[in-house]
């Protein structure tokens, strides 16, 4: 199975930096990874560069100009630009622990999609991790055991690995599943025709995607406890297109919509 990794990112290469480090000692390192790159200066170019020249694995860099949240069409043109079998949706704030392609690997199962989990980290650790150059996706238990008890994270049970019975308990789910850690089969995502560019501003096109995929008959099956992420923390984005995005959600729900007004095939 070939596995692309889509990481989307917009100026800011310190960060992507962390993320990037962070896929280059995972524990299964055979796939590609592509950076979506939703209209960055020419510094996160350099960063990609860099790492591309360090990786064992293809690293891509799609850009498309800065015209505002655009997350859907790069999204869109990265899936465009791979034919990997398998494609795992993650962030450029996000740093994948070392089980996180792993995980994903393990837990592929045609007719579905997977969602996992996130640890936040705080505003002083997450400047801290940046500036200092810490490595926290090798960081053992104890080492995050400790940072939960500072408050330099929001949880620590995501990072507990449990069985694998029970993933399917909830097959209709849509609700929690963010882009920072899903995953899809190729097929699945054309079928749909990926994310729907229609979304303006930030807010909710992920959400539109996973329900399209149910609406396909792809069902959910839970990635949690399994390949999280550790957030890094930002600002929240500029919300003001979030209640127009809100109603085109409730108008999918009550459908049976499942390809993208303006999608892959527009991309």
């Amino acid at each position: 199975m070939k596995i692309a990794i889509v990481v989307t990112t917009y100026n800011r290469p310190d960060a992507l930096a962390a993320v990037l480090e962070g896929f280059l000692f995972q524990s299964d390192r055979d796939f590609e990874l592509i950076v979506a790159d939703d209209g960055s200066t020419s510094e996160t170019r350099d960063v990609v560069d860099q790492f591309r020249e360090r990786a064992s694995f293809p690293i891509e860099h799609v850009w498309q100009e800065d015209s505002g949240f655009r997350a859907a069409r790069i999204r869109n043109l990265a899936v465009a630009s791979t034919d990997a079998d398998y494609i795992v949706f993650t962030d450029g704030d996000c740093i994948p622990a070392r089980n996180f392609v792993s995980g994903h690997r393990k837990l592929a199962e045609g007719g579905c999609f997977l969602s996992g989990n996130r640890v936040l980290m705080s505003e002083s650790f997450t400047k801290k991790v940046l500036e200092e150059k810490i490595p926290v996706h090798e960081w053992s238990m104890v080492s995050w055991i400790g940072a939960r008890l500072s408050g330099d994270i929001n949880r620590i049970l995501p990072l507990v690995n449990l069985p694998d019975c029970c993933r399917k308990g909830s097959p209709e789910k849509w609700k929690g599943a963010k882009t920072c850690n899903l995953s899809a089969w190729r097929r699945d995502v054309l079928a749909v025709n990926g994310f729907d560019e229609s979304y303006e501003g930030w807010g909710l096109e992920d959400s539109d995607f996973v329900i399209r995929l149910l609406h396909h008959g792809v069902r959910h099956k839970s990635a949690r406890f399994s390949s999280p992420v550790f957030h890094l923390w930002h600002r929240e984005n500029d919300r003001s297109r979030l209640e127009d995005n809100d109603r085109r959600l409730a108008g999918l729900i009550g459908s049976d919509t499942v390809r993208a007004r303006i999608g892959i095939e527009r991309s």
